[in-house]
């Protein structure tokens, strides 16, 4: 099955066009330096490199600052510039690059998600290295650690018998083209607007080796990607077989206003291939499901949008359609229609603080379907997001501070019904009892919150504590309490890096 899929990639790789500028790798989601770019960008002060999209590349992210300080429209120029350089990447056509982090990771929940705690807290050790080689437009990537607090996480997926664990945060082989870019390996993604767990696919688990390709420019993308699912069991003991596939068409249609058109797949059953007509990145997936061939598979369609009414500021949506009754809408046995979106604004409030202003939803039944081996889920966490049934109201607030650190606050209520992705999909006799969004007692959470992140010299810090005041705690009705959720990282680092000799 891979074999088949990679084959007419190296065909591309064979008969690629010429090249334009090296490969460069992808800034990962959590550089300490992003969170400094995203101030920026919510700011006005940088252009977004891809609206909606994470990762970026750091090439791509490059060309917007150099072209802020060219433009000098920018209030923080020294910020601007202070990126730009650490950013600034090696010419030579091939390099190498060795980085490590050494330190500790203290928490009060062992789950990422602050709005949904779970496992237990402690303080941990944690290390990472970094390996990348560039070999012009070939790039590698690895970055392996050991993190002892994933046994404690529930949404890890590895082996939770161990007292030392360790994961690749990243791991890729890119080739990347003046119009072509081929990647295959594993790292942090987030499609929809930043703040928020992006809908199609997002970071919320941990990432999934994929085999992906993009098409374009900056002004017209395609790009997509596959993925094999875990195998499950079912009832009769047979193996389940699942896969992935997402592809996505962004456009920008002038300086103000962009668009993007995404659908997602999950395919899973008894000896289940992954049909050829799912991973066809130019045809709607739609066609080949309910209103074409009329083949099983669970498909996720929807729309991104980037709209720039001034040049402060920017809104953001993203809309997401998974079934929408329009035949029976009022009669008994009629399923909830199934959706999620976010609504998103960024501006600046003065000279140095920025805000991001957000609203989600995703209605109860959302990212399942009767087949549960098509649900939106990839062992038990959500490709997406991994929580339904629920909506989010969020303002943040964000100051950069001495052009290495930035501080910020944060408000947030979660309104959390008690429908969750992997619970049974209800059949026709219990669907008329079940509402669109909020299934029996909806916890709220009010979150008030602090952060801090970045670096000087080799320390690296990423820390975030918030209070919580919970009503109808546990989805009991009249519990409340108070918690406190923190999450600290802290390390010390090296890099050193270098161009390979070419040989006489």
């Amino acid at each position: 099955m891979l074999r088949s899929r990679v084959t007419p990639l190296l065909g591309l790789l064979w008969f690629a066009p010429a090249l334009a500028g090296q490969a460069s790798p992808y800034l990962p989601l959590d550089d300490p330096r992003l969170p400094l770019v995203e101030h920026l960008i919510a700011a006005g002060d940088v252009e977004d490199p891809s609206p909606n999209v994470r990762p970026f590349r750091q090439a791509d992210l490059l060309v917007m600052l150099n072209a802020a300080l060219a433009h000098r429209v920018a209030r923080d120029t020294g910020l601007i510039a202070e990126l730009s350089r650490s950013f600034a990447e090696d010419t030579g056509e091939t390099w190498w690059r060795v980085a490590g982090r050494a330190g500790g990771q203290g928490v009060t929940e062992a789950r990422r998600d602050p709005l949904h705690p779970g496992g237990p807290g402690g303080v941990q050790p944690y290390v990472e290295l970094g390996l990348a080689a560039r070999f012009e437009n070939l790039l590698l990537v690895s970055r392996p650690a050991l993190e002892p607090r994933l046994v404690d996480d529930p949404d890890w997926p590895g082996r939770k018998n161990l007292e030392v664990t360790g994961r690749h945060l990243e791991g890729y082989l890119a080739a990347q083209f003046r119009f072509v870019r081929l990647i295959y390996g594993q790292l942090d993604q987030n499609w929809g607007p930043v703040g928020a767990p992006g809908i199609p696919l997002s970071d919320y688990g941990y990432p999934l080796p994929h085999l992906g390709l993009e098409i374009g420019t900056a002004r017209f993308r395609l790009t997509a990607q596959a993925s094999t699912l875990a195998d499950l069991a079912d009832t009769a003991g047979r193996t389940v077989h699942r896969y992935f596939f997402a592809h996505r068409i962004d456009a920008r249609l002038s300086r103000q206003l962009q668009i993007g058109l995404w659908e997602t797949v999950v395919l899973g059953g008894p000896e289940r291939s992954f049909d050829s007509r799912y991973r066809n990145p130019v045809t709607l997936l739609l066609l080949a499901n309910e209103y074409g061939l009329g083949d099983d598979g669970n498909i996720l369609m929807g729309v991104d949008l980037r709209w720039h009414p001034s040049r402060r500021l920017t809104l953001l949506a993203q809309l997401a359609l998974d079934d929408i009754q329009y035949q029976n809408r009022s009669g008994p046995g009629r399923y909830p229609d199934r959706y999620a979106l976010t609504l998103a604004a960024t501006g600046p409030l003065s000279r140095s603080i920025a805000w991001r202003a957000l609203y989600t939803r995703a209605t109860s039944l959302a990212f399942r379907t009767t087949n549960p081996y098509e649900s939106f889920t990839d062992q038990g966490v959500g490709l997406g997001r991994s929580f339904a049934d629920n909506d989010q109201a969020t303002l943040r607030f964000t100051r950069p501070a001495r052009r290495r650190w930035l501080a910020s606050g944060e408000l947030t209520l979660l309104r959390q019904g008690e429908g969750a992705l992997n619970q049974p999909f209800p059949n026709e006799t219990q669907v008329d009892s079940i509402p669109t969004i909020f299934i029996g007692t909806t916890e709220r959470t009010w979150r008030a919150a602090v952060g801090l992140t970045g670096s000087e010299g080799p320390l690296t810090l990423a820390g975030n504590i918030g209070v919580h005041f919970v009503d109808n705690a546990d989805h009991v009705a009249g519990r409340s309490r108070t918690e406190l959720a923190a999450r600290l990282q802290l390390t010390l680092g090296f890099a050193r890096s270098g161009t390979f000799s070419h040989e006489p």
